[in-house]
Parts: C-alpha cells; structure tokens; sequence
C-alpha cells in the first residue's frame, strides 16, 4: 500500500529536498508541498494525505500551533522535522506530547548531505507513522492525575523501561501513575543527542519522582529515573553493596544506541528476580531478545498492550517471542509494576 505524505515547510530547498528522498521510496507517494500552514489546511482538505512532515519554525502560524489544531480536529499522523537546538528541541518534545507520532532531526549546517544521510530513517518513520491511530486531542491541558500512595518501603527492585516511537508520552504517562518512592529506574528511550537531556528535564519538572539523564557510575536510588543519554548505552553495573549505572559508546545493538536490548541483558546477567522489565511503544524489535533473558532469569516482565500502543511493534515482538508474562492498557502498567514489588500476585492482568 502507497503511503501519501504532504510535506509542510517553509523552505523552499528543504520542500525539494524531502520530496525527492520521500519519492525514492516507491511505497510513498509525495501528493504536494505546502510553504505553510495556511497553504497546508486547504490541501489537506482535498488531499486527505496519510501522513504530514511538518517543520517546526514557519510563518503564520508555527508548526505547534498547526499541530495542535490537527489533533482537535482532523487527527492525522505527522512527523515533524526539527532543528537540532535547544529551542528546536523543547519544541519537539512538545509536539510529541501533543500528538505527534515521531520526529526526524534535521542538521542546522550542510543541511543537504546530513538529510541524505538521513533519507532511510526519515522514509521508515513515515511509513510507521502511516500505520498508527492518532486520536483527537483537546486544546485543553489534561489535569494532573491523582498522586499514586507511597510504598513507603525499600521494595529491593529495580525498574527497566525500554521504549521508542510513541514512548515521549507513554514514559510521561507511566511515571506520572507511579508513587514518587519508585523503585530505581533506568529508561532507554530511543532519541538522539541533545533531546534526552531536555526530555528528563521535562519529566523531571512534571513527575512525582525525581528524573536525570543518567551519568557513568551514578548510583541509583529509590525514587528516581534516569534517562540513557542519546548514542550512549545504559547498563546496570553492581558496585560494592549498592548498583550504579554505567554507560558507553559501543556499537548500535538490535539497530540501536542506546539499546533496549543492551539494558535488559544487563539487568539479566546481575539483577535477574530482583528486576521488573517493562516495553512500551517502538518501531522495531529492540528489546524483544533482552527481555527474554530478563524473564528467564526470573524477572518479571511485563508489555504494554496493542490498544493503547501508538506502535506495537517492540511489543509485539517481544509477547510473540514469549518474553512477556503479561500485557496491560498503558493506563494499568502502573498498577501492575506497584503489584510486583511486593508479594502478592499482579491483579487486572491481560494476557
């Protein structure tokens, strides 16, 4: 099936430039090129592409704005293309909360070579983003949920979060329904350099526990996440008495720096029962083959289910393979991690 995609940007090159990369795939079809977003919402209106490329900084209106009327009102998959700032980068982070399914970060000089080099990334991201359901989203900010009740206990466990497409607002989500006495957390989330730094500071302003990119040799404590840094893997290392998280720049695992796959190996070989592994929302199979160890070391493994997955792929794969004891709705994940730091037996399970 052809993927129709409308390109929105207000450079001229860059309209010509993503065409052209676009159209090398012969399952994607450019229907047209919009300079902005007012040109944009007529073609959309006669288009009905399946997918948008939208360029963060245009005029009339900025593609944040634009995306935010989409979501309330004509829900569409989009891929935003992004600078690599910091501005860029908040932005972006704000897109994905708002509903957009993926980004593709785009160089600030020899802005021609670097998209070449990114044409593969950008053609699969959009054909991902194809198969998604998007859903209408309210202008109106989500009120704060509930605060979960503390553990007010050391659970002895240490949370593994892998996730990828879709997992900015999934991670949100989940922190957001855990206590703010969480076992340690350590979160591989697929992103690049620059964004993984502003993404924890993001969670860590809005989370009940408190959130850091993660440092080598940082030891973990309970009530505290940390992020692997962009084109770094994360690993759990054991250090005297007490655990730390190491990092390094070793070769892309299962397609990936940071890999999931990479974290839960490592988490299997040290931790194993004393380990809950959870995978969200990806593109891909990173994790699948990690997870699996985890759970034959006696870890628990849990997976975020196939209706509430903007992408249940790294899921899919990793329940298909039998590396998941037990799916849930997003909105129950919490439940079930609070369930298995203690005792007894994980309650709503879906399998």
């Amino acid at each position: 099936m052809t993927t129709r995609v409308l390109i929105i940007d207000d450079s001229a090159l860059m309209r010509q430039l993503l065409t052209s990369l676009l159209s090398e795939d012969p399952e994607i079809e450019v229907v047209e090129a919009a300079p902005d977003p007012l040109v944009a919402r007529e073609m959309i209106k006669a288009l009905n592409p399946d997918v948008i490329t939208l360029d963060v900084e245009m005029p009339h209106m900025d593609g944040l704005t634009f995306l935010r009327k989409i979501m309330a009102l004509r829900p569409m998959p989009v891929v935003m293309i992004s600078t690599l700032t910091q501005a860029g980068t908040e932005v972006t982070l704000e897109a994905l909360e708002a509903g957009a399914v993926d980004f593709v970060a785009k160089p600030t000089s020899s802005v021609g070579p670097a998209m070449m080099a990114l044409a593969e990334e950008l053609r699969a991201k959009v054909k991902a983003a194809a198969s998604t359901r998007v859903r209408i989203r309210s202008a109106q900010p989500k009120p704060r949920p509930p605060q979960r009740q503390a553990l007010n206990r050391q659970t002895g466990k240490i949370l593994m979060i892998g996730a990828s497409t879709g997992g900015v607002e999934a991670l949100k989500t989940l922190l957001m329904d855990l206590p703010p006495d969480c076992p340690p957390t350590l979160v591989t989330q697929h992103m690049p350099e620059r964004f993984t730094a502003a993404f924890a500071n993001r969670l860590n302003r809005e989370c009940p526990m408190t959130v850091c990119e993660a440092t080598d040799q940082q030891r973990i404590q309970p009530g505290c996440v940390y992020i692997a840094p962009g084109a770094h893997h994360l690993e759990l290392c054991r250090e005297g008495l007490g655990w730390v998280c190491r990092l390094h720049d070793g070769p892309p695992v299962s397609g990936h720096r940071p890999s999931v796959d990479v974290l839960f190996r490592s988490g299997a070989r040290l931790a194993g029962s004393k380990v809950i592994g959870v995978i969200l929302t990806g593109m891909g199979k990173d994790g699948a083959e990690g997870l699996l160890e985890l759970r034959k070391s006696g870890a628990s493994t849990l997976g975020q289910d196939e209706a509430s997955s903007l992408i249940y792929g790294m899921p899919r794969v990793a329940f298909e393979r039998g590396a998941v004891e037990r799916q849930y709705p997003l909105t129950d994940l919490a439940g079930a991690i609070v369930d298995r730091c203690g005792d007894r037996a994980p309650v709503g399970a879906r399998l």
